[in-house]
């Protein structure tokens, strides 16, 4: 077998596409990573797994293959080893939260519980997008369900909210929609990951044919942004655009939620004992989502 520490250099080097990154990212020096991959190599009996040009180094198709193969076992190993030496202190609650929602639902909330809380210290950790849920730095993950993605069998999920979706624009734009049939003469706004928004809403005001789609934002924060500023009508969930509403710098042209049977869903490990902290936050996260979702 080939040793840890090719390993660990090979998946550094495929992270940052650096061999120069990769060492400083490991605390070695660069000449170290690129024996240790040089020895990797010559262990699969000659294996070219990088191609290195003037522009940087690439993943060749064998090495991409080799890295789908070892990458979730070596992260499990780290993650099993961290998991054992360090437990959790029971003082912190470390949160990743989806971008927008983190920011435009989540953070202006965080306060009242941080006061309930005084003692918890609460840490928001990266999110990825490519998440899976083997972390061990994270204790509650809030997520968004993906299409076609099923989750975790080591997940505990529950659902807190976002389900529906509805129009939204500018307030300039809002005297030109009469009825929902003018929004296909409007540029439509979407988001890259859900292309099909619009069509569902579409089809549920009764609006005959496919609706054409204008620019596709793949953050729901730049598509509020340009929605705000104009650029077409957007189409989103209630619960990310709550300030705009209260500031009239969104208005919403029919009131006809349409649900997407997605929505974001609050993500603990089962097989880790909970906290009092996670609990607690979990058991006020979902009070806050039912006031969001009566209002």
């Amino acid at each position: 077998m080939p040793s840890l520490v090719e390993l660990h250099a090979f998946l550094a080097v495929c992270r940052v596409g650096s061999f120069r990154q990769a060492a400083e990212d490991l605390c070695v020096t660069q000449a170290a990573v690129s024996r240790a991959v040089q020895r990797l190599e010559e262990h699969l009996g000659g294996c070219r797994l990088f191609d290195r040009s003037s522009q940087g180094v690439l993943l060749s198709e064998r090495g991409r293959q080799f890295r789908q193969l070892i990458e979730p076992h070596v992260v499990a190993l780290e993650s099993a080893t961290a998991k054992f030496m360090e437990p959790r202190a029971p003082g912190k609650l470390r949160l990743s939260v989806i971008p927008t929602l983190g920011t435009k639902w989540l953070l202006p909330r965080l306060p009242h519980f941080q006061a309930r809380q005084p003692s918890l210290d609460i840490e928001m950790r990266q999110f990825r997008h490519d998440e899976d849920f083997i972390r061990d730095d994270v204790d509650v993950w809030i997520e968004v369900k993906r299409p076609r993605r099923r989750w975790p069998a080591h997940l505990q999920v529950t659902y807190l909210m976002g389900r529906d979706i509805i129009p939204v624009c500018a307030p300039q734009v809002l005297p030109r929609l009469k009825q929902p049939a003018d929004l296909m003469r409007e540029v439509l706004l979407h988001h890259t990951n859900f292309p099909d928004n619009w069509a569902r809403w579409a089809n549920m005001a009764g609006l005959p044919g496919e609706p054409k789609l204008g620019p596709g934002y793949d953050l729901s924060m730049n598509l509020i942004f340009a929605a705000k500023e104009g650029l077409g009508v957007a189409i989103t969930q209630p619960c990310l655009i709550e300030r705009e509403l209260q500031n009239g710098e969104l208005v919403v042209p029919f009131a006809l939620p349409v649900s997407t049977g997605r929505g974001y869903f609050v993500c603990t490990d089962k097989n880790r004992p909970a906290t009092a902290g996670q609990l607690a936050f979990i058991a006020w996260v979902q009070d806050e989502a039912r006031a969001t979702s009566g209002a």
